[in-house]
């Protein structure tokens, strides 16, 4: 058995960009003529596609149909990203290893960066690990709050941030490495207590902090690499580095 899955989330539908309009949910999105997706499955071909597990959602048929050779599971309704790690539960049952979570709509991030992220999760014999970046732009992610140990307090979403807090340069990316029997037990007591009624991701990390699991942070320089494809100047942005 192998010690490494991949969950992608590839389940929106990019309103902001207009893709029903474009008839393409956003991660077949075109850059340089391949879908945004198609580089992000590139980056992580050194983990078998037999275990690269697809979230789906709107139009999840073409998502599908472009990708054939990955299993998929179909996220609907779409509760947010920690009911999207839900809905691929049934790949994760009884696997004893690494869980790694990638977004399909981040197509600048290195085989390199995730390999390095991984290697250090496994190293650090964490329970989870989760990607900081740094970068020159000023872009609207989450801040990474620790103590003045070093120790990780939370996320905090951009919306929420004090004017202190605005001032942490390290960026949440959202991408984690789970232990897959940390990761199982936290995500049936994710809670939608907040107005989206959604099930967050970044609510998992403190679950299994408070349940006795270490939780460590892997900080990079990321710059370009960062950037998630949300609308179409972020696009554009996106198809000047591909």
């Amino acid at each position: 058995m192998s010690e490494l899955k991949v969950v992608v989330l590839a389940a929106g539908k990019g309103s902001r960009m207009n893709s029903e309009a474009a008839h393409l949910p956003k991660v077949m999105r075109l850059a340089k003529g391949q879908p945004l997706l198609h580089y992000v499955l590139k980056a992580l071909d050194f983990i078998p596609k037999e275990n690269t597990v697809l979230v789906t959602g709107f139009m999840a048929e073409t998502v599908q149909a472009a990708f054939p050779d990955y299993p998929a599971v179909l996220q609907s309704p779409q509760l947010g990203t920690g009911h999207a790690v839900q809905c691929a539960r049934e790949h994760l049952e009884g696997f004893d290893g690494t869980v790694l979570i990638a977004y399909g709509d981040m197509p600048l991030l290195k085989k390199e960066t995730y390999q390095a992220f991984i290697a250090d999760h496994k190293e650090s014999g964490a329970a989870c690990t989760l990607l900081s970046g740094t970068c020159e732009w000023d872009l609207p992610y989450g801040r990474v709050i620790k103590d003045e140990n070093g120790t990780f307090c939370g996320v905090v979403e951009d919306r929420d941030c004090t004017p202190e807090q605005k001032k942490i340069k390290e960026l949440n990316m959202g991408l984690y490495c789970f232990e897959c029997n940390a990761l199982l037990p936290a995500l049936s007591k994710l809670q939608n207590n907040n107005a989206q009624k959604e099930y967050y991701l970044t609510d998992l990390p403190l679950l299994i902090q408070l349940a006795g699991g270490e939780v460590k942070v892997y900080s990079a320089e990321l710059n370009e690499q960062i950037i998630g494809v949300n609308t179409p100047e972020q696009l554009a942005i996106v198809e000047s580095y591909v």
